[in-house]
């Protein structure tokens, strides 16, 4: 048996294949949508993907189990609970797969969300009795469990599901053996939990023992341990678990569609038109010149997630890139279901040529300076883009703390009497609020370089308080 993990590390996703030598037969877990990376492994083994098996369906991504079975025919499986629109088998509690020397036997383990299952795996050329492993999707993690609040919806409550997820983690989890391997379906920065550790692997005895939610308590403690102090659920969560129950167009036909190059002229008529622009180079590039009304969301960064949050979903995307790395942004934006792609600026920012009227530039500032900014004038304010725990972490005394998803929609708050210094953790959220900020029209601010990092840096002091609101 070849068990082998991937690891997207902007989305903080796992997923996995399973390879049986003797029969040449292949099982894909929890794929993202650029399915290439499976299909060459397998082909490195000259093995046959035949079978794709989602845990349960994803809100931070979207899938790749169409792509595979329009790829390749493999077979969609999925737990018993799942209703999705296209054509599945269903799994439930015993039910097994069993290909050569390889047996996948399914747990289902409910409270993430109502479908979601665990996948035991025997290597029957060591035990038929003894798992080898367990892909737990997002029921457990590596240090957490997964949250039961992102899919509460009419008949399921948080509460319900938080409740199913004790039972699941109790009596389906944890009766497996200390030595099994734990795959889970993500890593540190998941938005899908509050405490991931940055081990992408475990085992159930580690777990048994280290992880908070897994220590022993009651049902009533488990389900108020679990729920307190998560974090914000991006807004595009529901869009992306919608889309992983839908028969949808795949990534592939996408991008054939999508990656078309357009003038200049074109780029400017579409964004009159509504078009949203994104611009997705670095944020040094961007503040050096940019088209005014794009949004600056750099690939360097967590590009998938925070085009996710941002973007509209139901307006035209055109995008703004180094040359030759359009097709990397618009893959991007696939695999959170942000598929409006109408093409990318032809040529990049040098087809703007000598149009300087096109042009539009940020201006930054650096940690030091601000200092300096900050203890000559009275007409200084710095609005911190980060979290709120971030911001009480510690932060530039009398800074404001406007979380970024939330920028666009609180811009009426921020005072136009006032030189605005805007930070984050090290520069790459201050660029995206930076860019809405000019693409509504603000110009009475400077990006601060490196954000709290440089300040951190420059032995600057900071404070600890709870954020005061905007002043008018």
């Amino acid at each position: 048996m070849i068990l082998k993990q991937f690891y997207l590390g902007c989305l903080a996703h796992a997923s996995y294949i399973v390879i049986d030598e003797r029969t040449k037969t292949a099982a894909v877990i929890d794929p993202q949508r650029d399915i290439e990376q499976y299909l060459q492994e397998a082909a490195n083994h000259g093995a046959t993907i035949k079978y794709v098996l989602l845990t349960h369906f994803h809100a931070d991504f979207i899938a790749g189990h169409l792509e595979l079975r329009d790829r390749v025919g493999a077979r969609i499986y999925l737990g018993a609970r799942a209703e999705p629109e296209y054509e599945f088998t269903p799994l439930k509690d015993g039910d097994a797969l069993e290909f050569g020397d390889v047996r996948l036997r399914i747990r289902e383990t409910p409270g993430h969300t109502p479908e979601g299952m665990s996948i035991v795996v025997y290597d029957l050329t060591t035990s038929d009795e003894t798992p080898h492993a367990v892909f737990t999707g997002d029921t457990l993690f590596v240090g957490d469990v997964g949250r039961p609040d992102l899919m509460a919806s009419v008949g399921v409550s948080a509460d319900q599901l938080a409740g199913w997820l004790y039972d699941s983690l109790h009596d389906k989890l944890l009766t497996l053996p200390d030595e099994t391997l734990v795959y889970p379906a993500h890593g540190a920065g998941s938005m899908c939990g509050k405490n991931l550790g940055k081990e992408t692997f475990s085992t159930i005895g580690e777990q048994r023992r280290f992880n908070y939610a897994l220590q022993p308590m009651t049902k009533e403690e488990f389900k108020a341990v679990v729920t307190a102090e998560q974090p914000e659920a991006p807004a595009y969560f529901g869009h992306d678990a919608m889309m992983n129950k839908m028969e949808r167009s795949t990534l592939e036909a996408n991008l054939e569609r999508s990656l078309k190059p357009l003038s200049l002229d074109d780029v400017l008529a579409l964004q009159q038109e509504g078009a949203q622009v994104i611009d997705v180079r670095d944020s040094a590039d961007f503040a050096g010149a940019h088209l005014p009304g794009s949004i600056n969301i750099g690939l360097g960064g967590k590009f998938a997630s925070w085009a996710g949050t941002l973007l509209y979903k139901e307006k035209k995307i055109v995008i703004v890139a180094e040359p030759g790395t359009e097709q990397e942004a618009a893959t991007r934006l696939g695999r959170v279901g942000m598929d409006d792609v109408v093409g990318y600026l032809d040529g990049g920012m040098a087809s703007v040529g000598q149009r300087a009227e096109l042009l539009a530039a940020t201006e930054r500032i650096t940690a030091q300076n601000l200092a300096e900014q900050l203890e000559s004038s009275t007409d200084a304010l710095v609005l911190d883009v980060r979290t709120e725990k971030e911001w009480e972490g510690g932060h530039i005394e009398g800074s404001v703390n406007i979380p970024l998803p939330h920028l666009a929609e609180r811009l009426d708050e921020l005072p136009r009497d006032k030189e605005l210094y805007v930070v984050c953790r090290s520069g790459y959220r201050s660029s995206i609020a930076s860019s809405q900020l000019l693409a509504a029209g603000l110009t009475n601010f400077r990006d601060v370089v490196g954000g709290m990092e440089a300040w951190a840096a420059s032995s600057l002091p900071t404070t600890v308080l709870k954020a005061p609101s905007c002043p008018s």
